[in-house]
């Protein structure tokens, strides 16, 4: 087929596409883990080949590969790009520049710092210049970046849109939980907005930049050296139910055609480079495949529970994993507890004490956590790091125990943990934070001895 049979075909109903207008507001395709294809422009995307000898409009075309070539089909990822320049000119000499607070597993800081139950205050958002990259504080790390497992729990601080730079992290992809106020995310692959309830998923090597929506925003980071989070297995649940496919959206192709100076900053092997260069990398007119930046709001989740009595493990509340090479052994768990109805009979309803394999980093987007009604608020934070005990504080507990147990629903309300087989490692920045609660845990010192021998309660 011709240059010109190609410019002057009809258009594929099925195809989305979108305006090249930055004020345009984004546009989405549903579903988790589908081999999409957008274009721009009509006809930019190629029919029934990846790599034509021309492509339409002058494009170059570019494969990102987020897997081996070799994977199995099931988790082949992949997308072809159809582009102005290919990524090989959107870098230049790079440089390594100063990282800030943002840190990578495996790090040793200070042999000294905190082991035990801890749990952050809101870190204030200052009134510096920060974007997204400058704004980001690692919180805790966990595994080895080098091995391609564990991950990094970060806190981004946002006063600043990033104009004229840009970021890809070699490292592995970042999950954005928006707590305070929104980001824009304009990627190679379109633009995704989330506000507070709403994730964003950047998977590793997907170039992008932050702009604020609103006011200056917080926001929770995982950054996941893994594999790709994918939706779990529900087991018994069967079809339905938890995070559903329907409920993902994956932005449509929406492209830069810009001649300006630009940064690209890269974190690549736990340290930040730089490269310069003279115009805008997002440049992707047309794509296919199914390796893309996607979005998802959280208060979709639709979770299970208890009906009759007993508290069922809290892997139930799982929306997104990143699983290891030991099967039903999560590298990450990204774990919800959205609003839901307690209905459970003769059972004490907040989760229960215990002690566990996985390190536990908590945090809180809105409203009240119903194990720690007091000093956990939102855009705080918690670690129960592995084998560490935990469970709720005192006055949960006399509360929970004395309760009438009638139906109630826990309203307004949505926290969730990274959770992961790895020891979470606290950054000296995070152990000597003022947001740093040094009396957490007294918060469970009021827990009395009620041991009686002679009595019995009934059940």
């Amino acid at each position: 087929m011709s240059t010109h049979d190609m410019l002057d075909r009809p258009a594929t109903p099925a195809r989305a596409r979108s305006a090249r207008s930055q004020a345009a507001a984004p546009r989405y395709m549903s579903g988790f883990g589908n081999s999409f294809e957008t274009e721009a422009l009509p006809g930019a995307l190629p029919i029934g080949r990846n790599s034509p000898q021309r492509v339409n409009y002058g494009l170059y075309a570019e494969q990102l590969s987020g897997s081996p070539f070799t994977a199995p089909q099931a988790t082949n990822q992949r997308s072809w790009l159809y582009r102005i320049r290919p990524t090989v000119r959107h870098t230049g000499r790079f440089r390594r520049v100063d990282k800030g607070l943002i840190r990578t597993a495996p790090t040793r800081e200070d042999d000294e710092l905190p082991l035990g139950q801890l749990r952050w205050s809101p870190i204030p958002v200052p009134q510096d210049k920060l974007t997204f990259v400058t704004g980001l504080r690692t919180i805790t790390t966990a595994g080895d970046a080098e091995a391609l497992g564990g991950m990094a729990s970060h806190v981004a601080l946002v006063t600043q849109s990033m104009a004229h730079e840009h970021m890809f992290n070699a490292d592995g992809e970042m999950l954005v939980v928006a707590q305070e106020n929104g980001l824009r995310f304009r990627t190679e692959f379109g633009v995704i907005e989330i506000a507070p309830g709403e994730v964003c998923v950047i998977p590793r090597g997907v170039i992008f930049r932050v702009e604020l929506t609103g006011g200056p925003a917080r926001a929770y980071v995982c950054e996941n050296y893994g594999g790709a989070f994918t939706l779990p297995d529900r087991g018994p649940i069967g079809a339905n139910c938890l995070s559903n496919r329907r409920d993902f959206e994956t932005p449509v192709a929406a492209y830069e055609d810009r001649d300006d100076p630009c940064a690209l900053f890269v974190k690549w092997g736990g340290e930040l480079y730089r490269t310069d260069i003279d115009h805008s990398p997002l440049d992707v007119v047309a794509w296919h495949g199914n390796y893309a930046p996607y979005k998802y709001d959280l208060r979709r989740f639709s979770p299970v529970g208890a009906l009759l009595f007993d508290h069922p493990d809290p892997s139930i509340f799982t929306c997104l994993t990143s699983p290891s090479e030991t099967h039903g052994t999560a590298n990450i768990d990204f774990v919800l507890f959205p609003e839901r109805w307690s209905v459970a009979e003769n059972t004490f309803r907040p989760p229960w004490y215990h002690r566990n394999i996985m390190s536990e980093f908590m945090g809180l987007v809105y409203g009240v956590y119903d194990a720690k009604p007091e000093g956990f608020v939102p855009g705080g934070m918690s670690l129960h790091n592995m084998m560490l005990p935990h469970g709720p504080d005192s006055d949960a507990f006399r509360h929970a125990s004395q309760a009438e147990l009638k139906p109630v629903k826990l309203t307004n309300t949505l926290a969730f943990m990274f959770e992961s087989r790895f020891r979470q490692r606290v950054t000296k920045y995070a152990a000597t934070s003022e947001a740093r609660q040094d009396d957490y845990a007294d918060c469970w010192a009021g827990l009395k001895k009620h041991f009686d021998p002679d009595r019995r309660d009934p059940t």
